[in-house]
């Protein structure tokens, strides 16, 4: 599979295809901040758009998406918007409300993706289960109709995944999971796509911290490419589809020029490898106090 620009694509369980890069938005303000970013975003050529319910911007996202195909010309079809349930609408009818929801704040008529944000969240925490068997079923009505156009995970490990699979009729397409130096997630993305997941990667840049690695500031040297670019292109080499964020023109069109070089194999390790990095680690999801 070659990927050689923002509209190179992995092929999901179901057969449709997925920009190879997507552009995140967590930690983005609603309003101008969330808007301006996405509306950049799409104008320098990215055409996968990834948000949530939790995030609180997605009128904001939905009204650049929107502006963008009303000025453009570009069709709804070519471009993948992905949007998550959140924790406190898990269950079979919370899910069915939720889905209208964010259709409606973004004005769409359906979405590309839509992911169970986080499997275990508090206000369920002795019913998980139960409660992510009802979103599922829920999340499948949807796709039958046509509302979504495909289904996944986020933050499943794979005992959550198991538990999932017990009941579910539409396997899920996507565990989104961080994904970054010195957290590839090797044994969860291996089993990930046993199943026949594409795994995303979020904060893949740790979070900014990355910045100030010795290691990584000499890697960017030898390659001539800013620190975020090798993180991205690692992303890709690992298989995994990168969700950079930035709200900034000039980095969100600097993360995208990522198909002109690659990284020796050597050095995909030493960055898997990284330690000693100040950044987010990977929240335990049964542990979560939210």
């Amino acid at each position: 599979m070659e990927l050689n620009s923002l509209t190179s694509t992995f092929t999901l369980l179901n057969g449709n295809k997925i920009p190879c890069i997507g552009f995140g938005t967590w930690q983005s303000a609603d309003g101008d901040e969330a808007y301006n970013a996405v509306f950049s975003a799409l104008k320098n050529g990215y055409r996968h758009i990834d948000t949530a319910a939790a995030y609180e911007n997605e009128e904001s996202v939905g009204k650049a998406i929107n502006d963008f195909l009303a000025s453009s010309g570009v069709k709804r079809e070519e471009l993948f918007i992905t949007t998550k349930l959140w924790n406190n609408d898990h269950g079979y009818e919370s899910t069915r409300k939720a889905i209208e929801t964010s259709l409606k704040k973004m004005n769409l008529d359906y979405l590309d993706l839509y992911l169970i944000h986080w499997p275990n969240p508090l206000k369920f925490r002795n019913c998980w289960q139960e409660t992510n068997a009802g979103s599922w079923q829920a999340m499948e009505e949807a796709y039958e109709a046509g509302k979504l156009r495909a289904l996944g995970l986020s933050n499943f490990r794979q005992h959550h995944i198991e538990a999932l699979l017990k009941t579910a009729k539409v396997k899920p397409m996507v565990n989104q999971i961080m994904v970054c130096p010195g957290q590839s997630q090797k044994e969860l993305c291996e089993y990930s796509r046993s199943l026949g997941m594409l795994v995303e990667g979020y904060s893949p840049l740790g979070t900014g911290k990355i910045f100030s690695s010795e290691q990584m500031q000499n890697l960017s040297k030898k390659y001539g490419r800013s620190i975020a670019q090798i993180c991205i292109r690692w992303s890709l080499q690992q298989g995994c589809l990168p969700l950079p964020k930035s709200v900034h023109e000039e980095r969100i069109i600097e993360n995208a020029e990522v198909f002109d070089f690659e990284l020796e194999e050597s050095d995909c390790i030493l960055i898997a490898n990284l330690t000693g990095l100040e950044i987010r680690q990977n929240r335990n999801p049964d542990e979560a106090p939210f």
